[in-house]
């Protein structure tokens, strides 16, 4: 019976249980019946109403006013991200699934439409062909079919008082049991209160924690743009460096405590260049990083290799918040990610220098000998280009654990971007059949699905143990976690509210596999 239940719970009962919703056709006597705008990218699940806020500082001053926003922009940038936590919902008129607006919407449970391309915006207003819609003028969203209205429309709390239903909850207990020790449900949670969401809809770690956002905060973004622009002298850096610590310390230490008994992936810094020097004070020192390809620039372990510094205060503000939680009784456990490894020798030289910074961290606070001890984190790599995948056996001699970041991964099998070929490409190549389903949604099995089955073939051939997960956002897909399951991955890790769907998808895909096997 319980198998049965599991395996009849539909993956959109489950959305319609997380997400705020139309209530109906009704709307505000106050304006005209909404009308529709533009068709977009379903980016973020749900119904979202309000404002149109042109910018962030029009939201800052519309939410101050009162008001409930929805901010429209023609991409967004870190620097946005405080105005993005102020909106009931966000339009973009660039911006595919794994851009910066759709990946920070999903993980905040914010609905959210992407790549309108029609959308032109303004200072004052956007237009859509010859309607202009001026800042301030009510409009609608529907994140889960991309449709964007003038006017506003009455929304509905999913579950008033509550992330999911009693029953919702009881079934999906079912099927945790159902996948345990098959797939594991991680989350991609890189603050206290994501993890917090996510331990509540049923995550069992954070599988990624993306240092760079937790610098998203007001404020915060500066200090790791000093750390990056300052000199290389190490004597006009330490105070950068500090404040980057003392800031890593207190959010490692807040994270570990509400994950506390779980596992949490910290991956080290993979800040692309462009979105996180906009608007840097240091103007000058910033376009000395301006890259013709940020994407495909100083990111990941580069930067660590290029300016070890930074990656040697990220370990040191880790082990700092680790020793915190000991001394507060707490049961931390961590793990290091290397991200954007290309070469062996990349890894190699990452994972010395977090050895060396975690123990001369524990050593300065008293830690490092029996019995206070420490033991050092384990250290893994994030496999997002093709060649990590075709020399796996020579990263795993020092890999301990592999994560495929699929975003990445897809981008450059595909030599798509990841943030503006939605609407172009990928749409009308699915329309021609050209493309079975866009492979930023769901896995492309034939291409990344082999890279993904090559890189386990040639890592545990040197490391059988070798852990392997899904943190891209792939990872809360029910079509792509099928894959994952039968391709013998041990976790997917996705938004928190992507979690319930993805506990459900990976116990479904468990007895599909087993009715399989029975010939059914």
């Amino acid at each position: 019976m319980q198998a049965q239940a599991v395996a009849e719970l539909r993956v959109d009962e489950v959305l319609d249980a997380l997400h705020p919703s139309f209530a109906s056709s009704t709307h505000s006597a106050a304006t005209t019946s909404p009308t529709l705008l533009v068709t977009g990218l379903a980016a973020s699940p749900g119904a979202a109403s309000g404002l149109a806020a042109i910018g962030s500082q029009a939201v800052l001053d519309l939410v101050a006013a009162g008001n409930q926003v929805i901010l429209i922009a023609t991409e967004t940038t870190p620097a946005d991200v405080a105005a993005m936590g102020l909106s009931a919902g966000i339009v973009t008129a660039r911006g595919g699934l794994a851009s910066h607006a759709a990946v920070v919407a999903r993980g905040w449970g914010i609905p959210a439409v992407c790549d309108a391309r029609e959308v032109i915006v303004e200072d004052e207003g956007f237009w859509v062909g010859d309607v202009h819609i001026a800042n301030g003028t009510p409009i609608s969203l529907d994140g889960s079919t991309g449709e964007v209205m003038l006017g506003d429309r009455e929304v509905t709390s999913a579950a008033p008082g509550e992330l999911l239903s009693t029953a919702i909850s009881e079934v999906l207990g079912w099927a945790d049991r159902i996948a345990a020790g098959r797939m594991a449900v991680l989350a991609n949670a890189d603050t206290a209160a994501d993890a917090l969401t996510a331990r509540r809809l049923g995550a069992q770690g954070v599988g990624l924690c993306r240092t760079e956002h937790m610098f998203l905060e007001p404020g915060r973004l500066e200090i790791v743009q000093r750390a990056i622009l300052s000199g290389k002298d190490m004597s006009s850096t330490r105070a950068d460096l500090d404040d980057l610590v003392a800031a890593q310390r207190d959010d490692f230490s807040t994270l570990l405590e509400a994950m506390d008994g779980l596992c949490v992936t910290v991956r080290l810094l993979d800040a692309p260049m462009h979105e996180f020097l906009a608007g840097a004070a240091d103007a000058g020192a910033a376009q000395q990083w301006r890259e013709h390809n940020p994407m495909l620039g100083v990111r990941g372990v580069r930067l660590g290799l290029l300016r070890p510094e930074i990656y040697a205060a990220q370990v040191q503000a880790l082990a700092g918040a680790v020793s915190d939680r000991l001394a507060a009784g707490g049961d931390p456990r961590v793990e290091v990610m290397v991200p954007l490894v290309s070469t062996a020798s990349e890894l190699t030289a990452a994972a010395a220098a977090v050895r060396s910074a975690w123990s001369e961290t524990l050593e300065a606070l008293g830690l490092s000998g029996a019995p206070t001890a420490v033991a050092p984190p384990r250290i893994g790599t994030m496999i997002e280009t093709p060649r990590a995948c075709l020399v796996a056996d020579r990263l795993a001699s020092t890999a301990e654990f592999v994560s495929f970041g699929t975003n990445d991964l897809t981008q450059l099998a595909f030599g798509f971007s990841r943030d503006d070929v939605q609407s172009r490409v990928i749409e009308p190549y699915v329309a021609r059949g050209l493309l079975e389903s866009d492979p930023f949604a769901t896995i492309d099995r034939d291409g990344v699905g082999e890279l993904i089955a090559t890189t386990l073939r040639r890592a545990k051939s040197v490391r059988p143990e070798l852990r392997s997960g899904i943190c891209g956002e792939h990872g809360g897909d029910p079509e792509s976690i099928s894959f994952a399951v039968e391709a013998g991955l041990d976790y997917v890790s996705c938004s928190p509210y992507r979690v319930p769907v993805a506990r459900l998808a990976a116990a479904q895909a468990v007895l599909r596999g087993e009715a399989a096997l029975r010939g059914e």
